[in-house]
């Protein structure tokens, strides 16, 4: 792999981190499967798993509890080998938020999932989550520690 080409994944790394961190998960999806067709077999996994997140979050936004609970639980299971960091981002951190936000989808269920949805929309507005009490953390990818 020539230099120009690290140099453009990693820019399309950055573009699809700040996708993902700007709820933009459509674009996410597209700018992470090209780096995932064209990744090394040990890193497919890494950009898989962050791939599936950001099509869970993109099917709970069209309130599809079945794409949104099969992808998160998918993107987690690939992504646990890469804990605490990979890549610069705190896999960590996102695994945990991706588990608060499974538990929550499976909890409430499909009949509920305009809820979780809901919830989706005020924690990127800096919001409460669901119900006056629930704290739900901000999907964000973090740089890693």
């Amino acid at each position: 792999m020539t230099s120009n080409a690290l140099s453009s994944d990693a820019d399309a790394w950055q573009a699809g981190i700040e996708q993902f961190n700007q709820g933009d998960y459509y674009a996410c999806h597209d700018t992470l499967e090209a780096i995932w067709m064209t990744a090394e077999i040990p890193e497919k996994p890494f950009f898989q798993g962050v791939l599936q997140l950001a099509v869970a979050l993109y099917h709970l936004g069209n309130h599809n509890w079945h794409g949104t609970a099969i992808l998160l639980g998918e993107g987690i299971r690939r992504l646990e080998p890469f804990e605490p960091s990979y890549r610069e981002i705190d896999v960590t951190d996102l695994l945990d938020c991706a588990s608060v936000w499974l538990e929550l989808t499976q909890q409430l269920g499909a009949e509920q999932i305009a809820l979780v949805a809901e919830a989706l929309i005020l924690t990127h507005q800096g919001k409460s989550g669901v119900g006056a009490t629930a704290t739900l953390p901000k999907w964000e990818i973090q740089p890693g520690k």
